[in-house]
Order: structure tokens, then sequence, then C-alpha cells
């Protein structure tokens, strides 16, 4: 894959979820929920360390991995998001 084409890949997953995560809504306060949220927020901001390095790679990884975790905390309940962004996950 060449490179730009990882970097728009990138790019275009990292404005979905900015969107998403400003717009999560938890549903449950408990450690787990809060852990899962945690991990969601923390490999978005690696994603966007590895961005600033120029590694779209390990970026795109980090974004992909973020969503994983939102997509189980709705799953699990933990979250919800509104009606228009249910179709970027499989859980709902």
């Amino acid at each position: 894959m060449e490179t730009d084409d990882l970097r728009e890949r990138y790019l275009k997953q990292k404005d979905k979820m900015s969107r998403v995560i400003s717009e999560l809504q938890v549903l449950s306060n408990s450690n787990e929920s809060n852990d899962f949220l945690s991990m969601a927020n923390n490999y978005f901001n690696d994603a966007a360390y590895f961005e600033s390095a120029n590694n779209f790679i390990l970026a795109f990884e980090a974004i992909v991995i973020s969503w994983a975790y939102v997509d189980a905390g709705i799953k699990a309940g933990f979250f919800t998001v509104p009606e228009e962004l249910k179709n970027y996950f499989t859980t709902e």
C-alpha cells in the first residue's frame, strides 16, 4: 500500500473516530466501562502521536484498536452512539 493511500485511509478513520468519541454516551459508570473508554481514548491519542511522527502504519493500527474498544464497549452495554453513527459499528 502506498504511503499516501495509507495516510488518506488513516485520516478518514481519524475524522470518523473524532466524531464518535465526541458524541459517545457512557451508559454504565463501572470500572470496566471506564477502562474501555480509557483504552479507546488512549489508542486514539496514540494514533495522533504516530501521525505526528509520519508513521501512518502505526497510526492506522492504533485508530483501529480504538474503534475495537468502542465497538466492544457498545456490545457490552457500556456505551451508545447517536443513531446516525450506529452504522459505523457491528454491534448496533
